[in-house]
């Protein structure tokens, strides 16, 4: 959706490395947002996303208007199941049916043959894994590991809004991530991991904690114990100010 940070960039040179032409589209898509603030105030920096593509020697960029992207509001609904049912769907209802919407416009326009996206938004690549399941889609997806600061804060577009001030405590959301895995490990209760987490991110002013749930990797059921042999993902949302930031950790126990 643009202001483009070097977590999309990884994208663009991954498919660099592995096809002959590399499409970027950019869309901030307005039905995949259930806030019309913050829709507002997404960052939109069109020429310096321009610049960045060209470096990156990126072959082809795709801006529609949102008028060529919907001519009526869309009458079609997607359910993607319990995919949709926590966390980012539990907090933000109808997101990801605007985000199917969206993306199935642009698979059958840009016609690719494969697409890359960020694990940063992993709850998304799951229900677009779905999407392109269900619809028969012949694309092939790749989820890239998320791209970080050197301080561990996962880039993203909205990192734009954070204050100074913010932009110096947000690096807790992924040192909290890291003790929640040490802590899953050692056999600590996901209810009492929650807690301390809740507690970290909540005592820093400004910061307030909307979840952090773990899950089976692969189909995001949630966890209440620890489990051998299975790929557990742990997600993370926060408030910090106004602006509201996610992360995720996968990891193999």
């Amino acid at each position: 959706m643009g202001a483009l940070h070097e977590g999309h960039l990884a994208l663009i040179n991954s498919s660099k490395l592995a096809n002959h032409i590399t499409v970027c589209s950019i869309f901030v898509n307005p039905t995949q947002f259930n806030n019309k603030e913050d829709l507002a105030k997404y960052p939109r920096p069109i020429d310096a996303d321009r610049q960045k593509l060209e470096e990156a020697n990126c072959d082809v960029l795709f801006i529609p208007s949102e008028n060529q992207m919907y001519d009526e509001l869309p009458r079609l609904k997607f359910d993607f199941g319990d995919l949709e049912t926590v966390m980012e769907g539990q907090f933000r209802p109808g997101h990801f049916n605007g985000v199917g919407i969206v993306v199935a416009k642009l698979f059958n326009i840009v016609q690719p043959d494969i697409s890359y996206f960020g694990q940063k938004d992993y709850q998304q690549f799951l229900v677009i894994s779905t999407l392109v399941k269900d619809l028969s889609f012949q694309i092939q997806l790749v989820c890239h590991p998320t791209i970080r600061e050197k301080d561990g804060l996962a880039l993203s577009s909205r990192n734009l809004r954070l204050r100074f001030e913010e932009r110096a405590i947000a690096p807790l959301i992924y040192k909290c991530l890291q003790s929640a895995i040490s802590d899953f490990k050692k056999g600590i209760s996901i209810e009492r991991i929650k807690e301390q987490v809740s507690e970290e991110i909540n005592s820093h002013a400004g910061f307030k904690l909307e979840y952090i749930e773990f899950a089976d990797a692969n189909t995001l059921s949630l966890l209440e114990g620890y489990v051998k042999n299975k790929k557990v993902v742990i997600c993370l949302a926060a408030f910090l100010g106004t602006v509201r930031l996610i992360d995720n950790v996968i990891v193999e126990i």
